[in-house]
């Protein structure tokens, strides 16, 4: 049997101190990662219902929209050679490795920020991890998924111009509750424009929300996007006894 708490990893970072832990959770018998960012939980894998809704959602929306186009080819390499998806935000792996399950994916780039969550998945800590950095169709980019999204050359440093057929991200908790205060130019017009450029057309750009769907967030992604969607992800919270939601925000590119 298993120690009931390991601390597997721990690290100084940029934004602050992060523990990778494994416990024991007596009300099911079952082995939990957390991840702790200071003081705070960031993530557990008790609770991974709407990171994979994120990833099923997001390429749910996208196959609609090819199948709808006809023979579902964009003309500038997507479509029936396969789709090239980005996820912003590595954590446990749950969106990245739920996207790999889809066998029209034919690259898949995780951007993270911290180095320490990426050697996480390389050395083995995290249940699944080495199947997902070892899965020829990953790549995992150390970066900033915000300086990327401002820059003018697009999400990927080294293809200037680059596209995608889908764009998910799964950094901050909320639009307005962020990591970061350097996040927050994300969520305007502009920011999402940006992102948007880096997408093909018929293509996808989709956003994890802690919070149930807000009207200023629904607000704002109809304003860049040509097709959007709010979608409650309910899921059993068995440290409350409870139900709990999160929210994923869909919205489609022009094509």
């Amino acid at each position: 049997m298993s120690a009931r708490f390991e601390e597997l990893a721990w690290a100084q970072t940029a934004l602050g101190e992060i523990s990778l832990r494994r416990r024991v959770e007596p009300t099911l018998g079952v082995d939990v990662h957390e991840v702790k960012l200071g003081d705070e939980f960031l993530m557990s894998s008790l609770f991974t219902a709407s990171e994979v809704a994120l990833a099923r959602l997001g390429l749910a929306a996208l196959s609609a929209r090819r199948d709808g186009d006809g023979d579902g080819d964009t003309g500038d390499g997507g479509g029936p050679a396969g789709w090239d998806v980005m996820v912003g935000g590595l954590g446990l792996g749950y969106t990245a490795r739920t996207v790999l399950e889809d066998d029209r994916v034919a690259s898949l780039t995780v951007v993270e920020t911290l180095a320490e969550v990426i050697a996480w998945h390389v050395g083995g800590l995290l249940p699944g991890g080495l199947e997902l950095a070892g899965d020829p169709r990953t790549r995992l980019l150390r970066g900033d998924f915000f300086a990327l999204a401002r820059d003018a050359a697009g999400l990927d440093p080294d293809v200037p111009g680059r596209l995608f057929d889908a764009v998910l991200v799964d950094i901050d908790h909320t639009p307005e509750h962020l990591l970061h205060p350097s996040h927050g130019d994300l969520y305007s017009p502009a920011g999402l424009l940006r992102v948007a450029r880096s997408i093909r057309p018929g293509g996808v750009f989709g956003l994890w929300s802690d919070d149930p769907p807000h009207p200023r967030a629904e607000a704002l992604l109809a304003e860049v996007f040509h097709d959007t969607s709010s979608h409650v992800v309910d899921f059993a919270n068995h440290l409350t006894g409870g139900r709990s939601a999160c929210t994923v925000y869909l919205g489609q590119v022009a094509g």
